[in-house]
């Protein structure tokens, strides 16, 4: 059984910096992508940043890009996010997620396991 355990969320003062942590096992982790994903209240999930299997390649939304930075230690199953400058409209709770591919996506639907969230809060 895959399970996914996200770590790090607070609150912020907008300025600041966070790392999210997601633990991960029941799946060959170093042979898959993973993703970030966000939901803010009254919003869609949306897309936030994918690291491949190896690490080598990462993608991120437009709105974070500059200032997020997604990393993974395959070794400690454990995949990252780090999150610099962050401002109130990062506000939302964190999802990390994982598919059965080498290969990254930005879309929900392409992920079959997802952590709990963690909650996001930044201040202005």
């Amino acid at each position: 059984q895959v399970q996914l355990v996200e770590s790090g969320g607070g609150l912020v003062q907008a300025g600041g910096s966070l790392r999210l942590s997601c633990a991960a096992s029941g799946r060959t982790f170093s042979s898959v992508a993973m993703g970030w994903f966000r939901q803010a209240p009254g919003k869609e999930r949306e897309f936030v940043a994918s690291i491949s299997w190896s690490g080598y390649s990462t993608y991120y939304a437009d709105s974070v890009k500059g200032r997020f930075t997604g990393s993974r230690d395959n070794a400690k199953s454990t995949v990252y996010l780090q999150m610099n400058n962050l401002k109130p409209e990062d506000t939302a709770v964190y999802y990390c997620a994982t598919r059965g591919s080498r290969f990254t996506s930005p879309w929900p639907h392409d992920y079959d396991y997802w952590g709990q969230g963690t909650q996001v809060t930044v201040s202005s």
